[in-house]
C-alpha cells in the first residue's frame, strides 16, 4: 500500500466515523439574492439562516459602490496592504469605522476570523492570561490557542467568575462575544469593562452579531478593542478591529493574519463603506427598527436577530429542519460539536429584508412543531 493510499484510507475511515455519529455535513448551494432563493432541485425557499441582518447585500447604493470599485481597481488588490495592496478605499473605510466606533484607529482584516486571530496573537502570549467566555466563537477559541498564552475559561456571561480568574494574573486579556452566535444572548459588557478597569486588563469585544446592541462600554476606564465583521450588519466581506491608535498601529506591524495576506478586494471594501453610510443614516434607523419589530414578532424581547429553538435531541432537530424545508422555509439544524450534546436546535435568524408574510409563515410553522409547543 502506498503512502497516498494510506492517507486516503485514513480519510475515508474518519469520514465514516462522522457519518456513523449522524453528523455528516455537506455544502448546499442556494441560488438567490436576499432571503429568497432556489435549491439545486429547483425548490424555492425562504432562508431564515443567513446573517444579512439589515438586507444590505442587496441595497442599490452598496451594489453600485462595489461595481464602481471593480471598474476602478479591478477584481483584487493584488498584494498585501503593507506591500502595494492598499487602495484609497481601504484607508477610507478604516477611518469611517473608527469614527463609527468612536475610537482613534481601525484596522481592516480579510475576515472576522482573521481579525480575532490577529488581535489575540498580538496582544497575548507567554506571560499573559486570556480569560475567555466558555461560549465564545471558534475564531476566538483558535486565537487563544495560537497565542500560546495561559487560557482560563469563565462560566458563560459570569463577570464575577471572570474577575476571579483575573485576580490570579499579572497581565490579562478578557475576550467575549457581545452577542453569542448560537443562543443570540448578550454578554454583560458593562460589568466586564468594570472588572477589566479594576484589574488593568485589556477587554476584547467581538461585536460581529451586535446589530441591535449591546454597544461598547461608555465612560469606562478599561482599555477596549472592538472586533467586528463587514459580512453581517454591513453585508459585504471582511473584518476589522477598532481601538486606541497605539494598539491598532501595533496590529498593523505584528498581526500575522494582517501582514501575510492579500488585502480585501476593492469591491468588498467599497461595498462595506457604502453600507456603513446607509447604517449611519436615517434609513439605517428605519432598517434597525424594522428588524427589531420582526424579532419581537417571533420572540418578544429577545435581544438579537438570532433566535434559537432548542429541541435537545439531534434527530428531532434534523427532522424539524426537514419539516420546515418541506414548507419552503430554510432553517438549519445545529448539532454537536457546534453546540453541546443535548442542546441541538433550530437556529432562526431574521433580517429586515424578510416580509411580514414570510415571518408569519415561519411563526406558524414553528408553532406546529411538537417540541415548539404549538
Amino acid at each position: 500500500m502506498t503512502a497516498a493510499s494510506d492517507w486516503l484510507a485514513w480519510a475515508m475511515a474518519e469520514a465514516e466515523a462522522v457519518r456513523a455519529a449522524g453528523r455528516w455535513r455537506a455544502v448546499r448551494d442556494l441560488d438567490g439574492a436576499g432571503p429568497v432563493g432556489r435549491l439545486p432541485d429547483g425548490r424555492e425557499v425562504v432562508s431564515f439562516a443567513g446573517n444579512d441582518y439589515l438586507g444590505l447585500t442587496q441595497h442599490p447604493a452598496v451594489v453600485a459602490a462595489a461595481h464602481d470599485a471593480l471598474d476602478r481597481w479591478g477584481a483584487g488588490a493584488g498584494s498585501a496592504r503593507l506591500i502595494v495592496g492598499s487602495r484609497p478605499v481601504h484607508s477610507a473605510l478604516e477611518a469611517a469605522l473608527a469614527d463609527w466606533k468612536g475610537t482613534e484607529g481601525a484596522v481592516l482584516f480579510t475576515t472576522g476570523f482573521a481579525a480575532n486571530l490577529g488581535v489575540l496573537t498580538t496582544v497575548a502570549g507567554p506571560g499573559t492570561r486570556i480569560v475567555s467566555d466558555e461560549l465564545n466563537h471558534a475564531s476566538i477559541v483558535d486565537g487563544c490557542r495560537l497565542a500560546r498564552a495561559d487560557v482560563a475559561v469563565y462560566r458563560h456571561s459570569d463577570a464575577d467568575h471572570a474577575e476571579h480568574l483575573l485576580k490570579e494574573a499579572d497581565r490579562a486579556v478578557v475576550v467575549t462575544d457581545t452577542v453569542f452566535s448560537m443562543d443570540g444572548d448578550v454578554a454583560p459588557v458593562a460589568d466586564l469593562a468594570e472588572r477589566c478597569a479594576r484589574h488593568r486588563a485589556l477587554l476584547v469585544l467581538d461585536e460581529a452579531h451586535a446589530v441591535l446592541g449591546p454597544d461598547g462600554p461608555v465612560d469606562s476606564d478599561a482599555t477596549v478593542l472592538r472586533v467586528g465583521t463587514l459580512s453581517k450588519t454591513l453585508g459585504a466581506l471582511g473584518g476589522f478591529v477598532a481601538g486606541p491608535a497605539a494598539l491598532t498601529d501595533l496590529l498593523v506591524n505584528r498581526a500575522r493574519s494582517f501582514i501575510f495576506t492579500t488585502a480585501s478586494t476593492p469591491a468588498d471594501t467599497a461595498a462595506a463603506l457604502a453600507a456603513l453610510g446607509v447604517l449611519r443614516s436615517a434609513e439605517g434607523d428605519v432598517l434597525r427598527a424594522r428588524l427589531r419589530g420582526l424579532v419581537d414578532r417571533v420572540a418578544p424581547g429577545h435581544p438579537s436577530p438570532i433566535v434559537p429553538v432548542v429541541l435537545g435531541d439531534e434527530g428531532r432537530a434534523v427532522a424539524a429542519a426537514a419539516a420546515l424545508l418541506e414548507q419552503g422555509l430554510l432553517v438549519p439544524a445545529i448539532r454537536p460539536p457546534t453546540v453541546p450534546a443535548g442542546s441541538s436546535r433550530l437556529r432562526v435568524t431574521l433580517s429586515a429584508a424578510h416580509t411580514d408574510e414570510q415571518v408569519d409563515r415561519l411563526r406558524a410553522a414553528l408553532a406546529a412543531l411538537p417540541a415548539a409547543g404549538g
